[in-house]
């Protein structure tokens, strides 16, 4: 299937604690628009692709946002590494402490969590495609939002390189729609 590195994408090294950008950035981890809906929508939708070619596609970028929920995570910790309840409380962070302490729980910026409708599936290769397409571009935004609520480089490296991820995966999905449209899907 494939091989997993023990390394990250891109190396994450925050250093300073920022618990509010922790808050916003996990709607990135399970917010309607982020890393886990996708890659649970793209590893479903490789089922009814119709050959190899959308098969691999859409296992590759579906790997790679599971991937990337594991960066979001890994910022969301370093963030909140050594947080006191007086900071947790600051930081509006209080309703997630009392359900999951400092644990990872997939919500939005909310805390709204994690819902499986969030992931789209019709089982027709054109609409599915072109609700992947609207994915990434959703994703780009909401990675641009957070980009521009964040002034410190240790965050800002990571989140532009996952925007530009989501650029990369719009044109290789655009490329298969594209592939499939001259098939006469």
């Amino acid at each position: 299937m494939w091989a997993y590195e023990k390394r990250l994408q891109y190396p994450i090294n925050i250093k300073s604690k920022n618990l509010k950008m922790a808050k916003l950035l996990v709607t990135q981890y399970g917010g309607s628009q982020g890393e886990l809906a996708a890659a649970l929508r793209y590893l479903n939708q490789r089922y009814t692709m119709p050959d190899d070619l959308g098969k691999a596609l859409l296992t590759d970028i579906g790997t790679e946002e599971l991937a990337h929920v594991e960066m979001i995570q890994t910022m969301i910790s370093q963030l909140m590494a050594n947080a006191t309840i007086e900071e947790i409380k600051a930081a509006g962070l209080d309703p997630h402490y009392a359900e999951h302490n400092k644990g990872l729980y997939p919500t939005d910026a909310n805390g709204v969590p994690f819902t499986i409708t969030y992931v789209s599936t019709t089982g027709d290769v054109i609409a599915d495609l072109h609700e992947d397409l609207a994915a990434e571009q959703k994703a780009r935004a909401v990675y641009e939002n957070l980009i521009d609520l964040c002034d410190d480089p240790d965050i800002l490296g990571p989140l532009l390189w996952l925007r530009q991820r989501e650029v990369v995966h719009f044109n290789r999905f655009n490329e298969l729609l594209n592939h499939y449209k001259q098939m006469g899907y």
